[in-house]
């Protein structure tokens, strides 16, 4: 029987691989530790290999460098290295993460967002700059929602420029000194310090590339097709190596294009309320093909394009200086500074349908049928809102550590670091949202076909005012300026604040042969603040009473384009009027319109609140740690294991200050708004929860070259910041709820939210079976407490009253029993404009009854006497409408799940051509699956972001030539679980990217490089319950770089 020993050559030297592996905390020791041993490890791999002491650059250097990392950490652990100072593999940090085994990205316009691990997305994992808690903050408008807010943790890789990174760390198992949040992994951004240059005096890089976005191209306004992207940096380090400063400065613009379509939301329709032939959705002549049998049926509100014109500019520095007087004492101070400032310049081109339809045609579904055609024949009008998104994060970090060897075997480490990040908004009004509604009346027809996934328009005009009372525009037969008006606009303020101090020591004690313990504590002060305010001002209202005006005060700021013949992949099949689409810059309209109509004198058109939200929430997190590294040697064999377990408690504090709503106002057919009204008391809710989190990780070398690991560990993720909020929000319908609209929504949150909690076990068996190469294959199960499920109950909430119930004795009530008995259509249209007359004359139904018949003709209300009518009238609830019954869902702590996979990696080089490959893919499966179909009544549970993916990419590297072609894949997943009501799924589809980058050394000192970003021009799409749901789709294409790097 074989004895287990540790000699003391190999106990040092698993010692320092078992040390670089585990100082995660505090965060500069480990990053520099980490860095260091990795650069050392593969330098001496290349050395071994071509048996001269050069320094080697490029691809296969930094597939080195991360072979490294992974062979020698004692957990689960992937990295990406920098091929060369300043010099990363790709220019997005998130676009060079998703080519680790497991990880997979979200995009914003094309680019890298955010990051999932293993199934789990955005805020489950845990983003730290060299080791420390990086603060967020992000107002996501890239869809298109103008009413976005920052609630969440997820950090934003776009915020980053990755000239500055030596390299980016994924910790897959869980250890005792690495901070809590990172359900699905731990990602450490790891920057340049002076000390670790192999240089002595100034050493460094400066670079520049020239950006082609090809959507360009199809730019309206006045966009640069090439835009520049710089970088620097510079390093120096004094020849005794005691002293040393880096610099790092970087600026890049991009503008782009995008033309998207996004219908608005998909209606879940019991079908008796579809086939009721009432005029809701059917009448007795609708024409009905593939007539729906299925318990529900999927209708969609409308169908519209979106064309966006985008500018991101980044502004990145780093400084750090390090000062070592001894080899016991190291001093680092270091400071970051990032500046992300996106707009979003968009029209929109909309057929909102407005019920009944004439002819709608099923598809075969035979779970939940979705009408797939719909037609309908009445005068309406054609929407072209005008919308303006601007944002302006900054992000800083100032820290400072101190290790102190204070014997050959006692060290002493502390660091202290102060980080905030910021998002406000950018319009030069103040907002971080301005939108405004133009449109012209003059829609005689409309058809909307969603066979294919992709809805096409037809349609047909009459702008004439003699159709059946219609205001109709010009009258000249064809659409243009002279048909539009105005109908609504809306300001939006949101900005978001996230703050964290963050506090550590740590203790370490070699004991020789090999063993070494360590233990610390840290204390980390993080808080966030969202804020968010509304108002919405009536102009010519939703009837667009003002036709002409458009034409009158704003011709030379609206421009007259193509919106549809944007589309490369999807086919919109437009002819006629729509090819004709309206484009104007959001606020300088608003600058037009809004004074106008707040001067007119006309009831009813000033700006009004829509109601306001301010969160904060606070967490104090104390922690404190003990670990036990040991390296030796088992039956003969090299092994390592690190056993620790780490205790938290964290407080947690949430304030808002909540605006009470004052009323539910019914403005027009299908239009509601929940009146703002005066800011009531800050609610106060505090709550506290603490955790033990054990972790044990061993590996062995079972043949040579063959490392076998296990790792347990449990970890936590805390619920997105938005979940922990004490306000109450509210509302409003989509429809009246007496022609069967779904509940108003509402949220209510709980700051006293638990953490998810995992268990976790890993288990892995990687072959380096010859430099640059390997083959790994691992398995992983995390069960999964506390899962934040989505509870939806029904109830009021601050007194408001439903105006459109159709309550018996309401005013809607009267309407709707008006309605029904003489055979009129049960419309929007026209329940509105019998409540409306009832208001309007103080409830003297006679009258009402009068004014209805005299302005009723051919099935339908005159369009002139309708619009007027709901300009001059809103419908307020009052004492005689019952209490509005909200769907008020909120996160409850409610669900175990189980979520478990593998990952399959293969990096591989031909001797000495040159030429190798790395590829991964990762299966990903659980309990935690949501059901497209499940009943709309009944809540949902399932994990966002559960998908799986791969990655495959091909390498050239010799001679100072290297390229390297590179496909990314991604299934599709679960992105949302309540999208727009009635609990519909929300979809990502499969999404792959083939990327390309080469370069060439020109001389030792100079290189040249060509990259390409998404060659196969792949789109983003989103969909409900099924693909032909399209919730979102935007086209992207591809990005080519040009550019140039001088290392000296």
């Amino acid at each position: 029987m074989k004895s287990i020993r540790l000699t003391p050559a190999l106990a040092r030297s698993a010692s320092a691989i078992a040390i670089t592996a585990c100082l995660m905390m505090p965060g500069l020791a480990q990053a520099q530790d980490a860095a260091a041993q990795a650069d050392a490890t593969a330098t001496a791999t290349q050395d071994e290999a071509q048996g001269e002491d050069i320094v080697v650059t490029g691809i296969r250097a930094a597939l080195d460098q991360a072979i490294a990392i992974k062979r020698n950490s004692a957990g689960v652990v992937d990295a990406i290295s920098a091929e060369d100072i300043g010099k990363f593999p790709d220019t997005n940090l998130a676009e060079s993460l998703q080519r680790i085994t497991g990880v997979s990205i979200t995009r914003a316009n094309g680019e890298g967002s955010q990051v999932a691990v293993r199934g789990f997305s955005g805020g489950f994992n845990l983003v730290t700059l060299n080791g420390r808690q990086l603060p967020s903050t992000s107002i996501d408008t890239s869809t298109g929602n103008a009413f976005a807010r920052g609630t969440g943790r997820s950090f934003d890789f776009q915020n980053l420029a990755s000239e500055g990174v030596a390299s980016l760390e994924v910790y897959k198992t869980g250890r005792a000194n690495i901070p809590s949040g990172g359900i699905g992994a731990s990602i450490n951004v790891v920057t340049r310090r002076p000390l670790d240059s192999r240089e002595d005096g100034f050493s460094g890089s400066i670079g520049a590339k020239a950006l082609y976005d090809l959507t360009v191209e199809d730019a309206e306004g006045d966009l640069s097709k090439i835009t520049p992207e710089v970088s620097g940096l510079i390093n120096w380090k004094n020849p005794s190596e005691t002293f040393g400063v880096t610099v790092f400065g970087s600026y890049q613009l991009r503008e782009s294009t995008s033309i998207q379509s996004n219908p608005n939301y998909w209606n879940i329709v019991p079908l008796a309320a579809f086939l009721a032939r009432d005029g809701v959705y059917t009448t007795p002549t609708t024409n009905i093909t593939n007539a729906p049998t299925t318990p529900y049926v999927q209708i969609p509100n409308d169908s519209r394009y979106q064309f966006s014109e985008n500018r991101r500019e980044r502004l990145n520095g780093q400084a750090v200086v390090q000062f070592k007087p001894s080899e016991a004492l190291e001093i680092t101070v270091d400071g970051l500074y990032a500046r992300n400032k996106l707009s979003d310049e968009r029209s929109e081109q909309t057929n909102w349908f407005q019920r009944p339809f004439s002819d709608v045609t099923f598809d075969d579904n035979k779970q939940m049928q979705t009408a797939i055609i719909l037609a309908e024949a009445k005068q309406a009008d054609k929407g072209y809102e005008q919308q303006r998104f601007a944002t302006d994060t900054e992000l800083y970090s100032i820290g400072g550590n101190l290790k102190w060897n204070f014997t050959d075997a006692l060290s002493l480490t502390f660091d202290a670091n102060h980080s905030k990040s910021t998002t406000n908004p950018d319009n030069s009004n103040g907002s971080s949202a301005t939108t405004i509604s133009i449109g012209a009346p003059v829609r005689a027809t409309h058809r909307v076909d969603f066979s294919s996934g992709f809805p096409q328009q037809s349609e047909t005009i009459n702008d004439c005012n003699a159709t059946n009372g219609g205001r109709g525009g010009n009258c000249n037969n064809q659409l243009d300026i002279g048909d539009m008006g105005t109908q609504i606009s809306r300001v939006i303020v949101s900005e978001q604040e996230a703050r964290i101090n963050q506090f550590g020591g740590e203790f370490a004690w070699d004991l020789g042969e090999g063993s070494r313990f360590t233990f610390g504590g840290d204390y980390v002060d993080a808080k966030m603040r969202s804020a968010t305010s509304n108002t919405q001002q009536m102009l010519g209202d939703w009837g667009i009473t003002d036709t002409g005006l458009v034409s009158q005060l704003a011709g030379d700021l609206v421009k007259t384009f193509c919106m549809t013949c944007k589309f490369d992949k999807y086919d919109p099949a437009s002819t006629g009027s729509a090819l004709v689409a309206f484009r104007g810059n959001a606020v300088d309209l608003n600058n037009i319109f809004s004074p106008y109509y707040t001067n007119s004198g006309i009831s009813g058109r000033g700006v009004m609140p829509q109601g306001s939200a301010d969160d904060t929430v606070g967490e104090k997190t104390w922690a404190v740690f003990g670990q036990m590294a040991w390296s030796g040697e088992i039956g003969g064999r090299r092994a390592n294991a690190l056993i620790g377990v780490r205790y938290e408690q964290t407080r947690v504090n949430s304030i808002s200050l909540q605006s009470v709503p004052s009323a539910m106002r019914w403005t027009s057919d299908n239009d509601f708004n929940v009146d703002g009204g005066p800011a009531g008391d800050a609610i106060n809710v505090k709550a506290k929860y603490d955790n033990l989190l054990p972790s044990l990780d061993f590996n062995i070398e079972v043949l040579d070259n063959v490392m076998a690991r296990a790792s347990f560990s449990q970890t936590l993720a805390r619920p997105d910041y938005g979940n922990l909020f004490a306000s109450v929000t509210a509302g409003a319908p989509n429809r009246p709820t007496a022609l069967g609209a779904a509940l108003p929504t509402a949220t209510r949150q709980d700051p006293a939210l638990l953490p998810l909690e995992s268990d976790n076990f890993d288990v892995s068996l990687e072959w380096y079976y010859k430099p640059s190469s390997f083959v790994s294959v691992g398995f992983f199960n995390k069960n999964v407490r506390n899962f934040i499920g989505t509870q939806v109950t029904n109830g009021n909430l601050f007194g408001l009253r439903d105006p459109g119930s159709g309550a018996a004795g309401s005013r809607s009530g009267i309407a709707l029993e008006y309605l029904r008995t003489n055979g009129i259509p049960l419309s929007d249209i026209n329940l509105f404009a019998y409540t409306a007359l009832l208001v309007q004359n103080n409830g003297n139904q006679a009258a009402a009854t009068a004014q209805f018949q005299a302005n009723y003709a051919n099935g339908a209300l005159g369009t002139t006497f309708y619009n007027n009518l709901a300009a001059a009238i809103d419908v307020l609830g009052n004492s005689t409408d019952p209490l509005v019954n909200f769907g008020i869902s909120g996160p409850v702590n409610n669900r175990e799940g189980n979520i478990h996979g593998f990952e399959v990696a293969w990096t591989h080089f031909f001797g000495q051509t040159g030429f190798g490959f790395a590829a991964s893919y990762t299966k990903v499966d659980g309990d935690v699956n949501v059901d497209p179909y499940a009943d709309p009544n009944v809540n949902i549970f399932a994990l966002t972001g559960l998908g799986d993916s791969a990655n495959l990419t091909a390498i050239y590297d010799k001679g100072g030539f290297s390229a390297r072609v590179s496909y990314n894949w991604r299934d599709k997943y679960l992105s949302g679980t309540n999208q727009g009501g009635n609990r519909n799924p929300l979809f990502t589809d499969t999404f792959g990217t083939l990327d390309a980058n080469i370069s060439y050394d020109i001389t030792p000192n100079f290189s040249l490089s060509l990259e390409a970003v998404n060659l196969t021009s792949e789109p983003f799409r989103q969909y409900a319950r099924n693909e032909t749901n399209l919730v979102y789709v935007q086209e992207l294409k591809p990005r080519f770089w040009l550019g140039g790097r001088f290392r000296f």
